[in-house]
């Protein structure tokens, strides 16, 4: 297989061997420590402009399923398309096994035009990343020289998120879901739940639509890039309809509520994170992936956080003292990734159930 190369912002050179797409390409080097579940992370739109590295060894022994439609999304992947820019591994496995497998990892990656590499020493990459923190990175193959790319100069959300008003579902819930580059699985358990979604993109005006909840979704990069979406959360704020967010969207309805966000040294991208559900003691382990944080000690008084991680203190979730609004940082629908918080969702639609019903 040809040689590529990969390369840091510090100068740091690995040297490696391509199994997808060979072009040459740029972005920033993120790691994630998840075990299993790559063709959802691949085509989670959260990581969108990222060359994504895998701590976990070895990558591509069960292959890519079958690409089905079920209420109008693909039922085994998490959108459309792989969002990575290129994805970086220790051992690739060439064979393939499972019953739902039509063709391997590289066949994947090859087909959408995305450059995988193998023979990467990853705990070496992981450990450059853990101390010095998220760096851009390009990988290239001989004569093919490029240069770097900072993806968070550039409006993620945009790209990621839908151009079209999209219905899915007949239930009784109209939930208006603001799409900041949406995870499937989101819309999924918003359906099992007796909701019609109305799926808009992320810069459209929809404080004049007849809704019972609205949803702010996921999605990559800066949440500073989301203005106009923040300046239409202020105004859903104050038509006092149910709200939740998750990832992306627990950092605008910060924003919009009047606190401030920052980077995080190399952000949170695993199935493993605990966060503890504050003023109890219930630890939760959750699927994540993102590079932002909200500042806690900017909320205004009649906000406060929902959740904590256990692991550096950062924030998982803010919720209003006394209005059905809260969002979590972390991954309710978790796809991939554990299960345990989906009760969130349930939470949610109570919500809006009570609302509506004292209308």
């Amino acid at each position: 297989m040809r040689k590529v190369k990969l390369i840091l912002e510090d100068g740091t050179v690995l040297e490696g061997k391509s199994f997808g797409y060979e072009k040459s390409v740029a972005g920033e080097v993120v790691f994630y420590t998840a075990m299993t579940g790559y063709p959802e992370s691949l085509t989670d739109p959260s990581y969108t402009g990222q060359i994504l590295v895998s701590t976990y060894p070895l990558i591509g022994n069960y292959g890519v399923p079958k690409d089905l439609m079920e209420n109008g999304i693909h039922k085994h992947f998490e959108s459309n398309k792989i969002h990575i820019t290129a994805l970086v591994i220790s051992d690739y496995s060439v064979g393939f096994s499972h019953w739902n497998a039509t063709m391997s990892l590289g066949d994947w990656l090859k087909s959408q035009h995305i450059p995988g590499i193998y023979d990467i020493d990853t705990r070496l990459l992981t450990k450059i990343l853990r101390e010095k923190g998220s760096m851009l990175g390009k990988i290239e193959f001989e004569a093919e020289e490029i240069e770097f790319f900072d993806p968070n100069l550039v409006n993620l959300v945009a790209i990621a998120s839908t151009d079209n008003i999209e219905t899915y579902g007949d239930g009784e819930y109209k939930i208006v879901l603001v799409d900041c580059g949406v995870k499937n699985n989101i819309i999924r358990c918003l359906l099992k739940r007796n909701t019609t979604v109305i799926r808009v993109p992320w810069d459209y005006d929809f404080t004049g639509l007849k809704y019972d909840g609205l949803f702010l979704t996921n999605g990559p990069g800066d949440p500073a890039m989301c203005d106009i979406t923040v300046k239409y959360i202020r105004k859903a704020i104050e038509q006092e309809k149910p709200i939740m967010g998750i990832c992306l969207g627990n950092q605008l309805l910060g924003l919009a509520a009047g606190a401030e966000t920052y980077k995080l040294k190399y952000g949170h991208r695993s199935h493993n994170q605990p966060v503890l559900l504050q003023g109890t003691n219930r630890c939760f382990i959750t699927s994540q992936n993102h590079g932002f944080a909200i500042a806690d000690e900017t909320l205004p008084e009649e906000w406060e956080s929902l959740f904590i991680n256990v692991n550096d203190n950062t924030n998982e979730g803010i919720r209003h003292k006394s209005k059905p609004f809260f969002s979590t940082q972390f991954h309710p629908e978790a796809s991939s990734g554990p299960v345990d918080t989906e009760f969130l969702f349930d939470d949610f639609i109570e919500s809006v159930k009570n609302n509506k019903s004292d209308k």
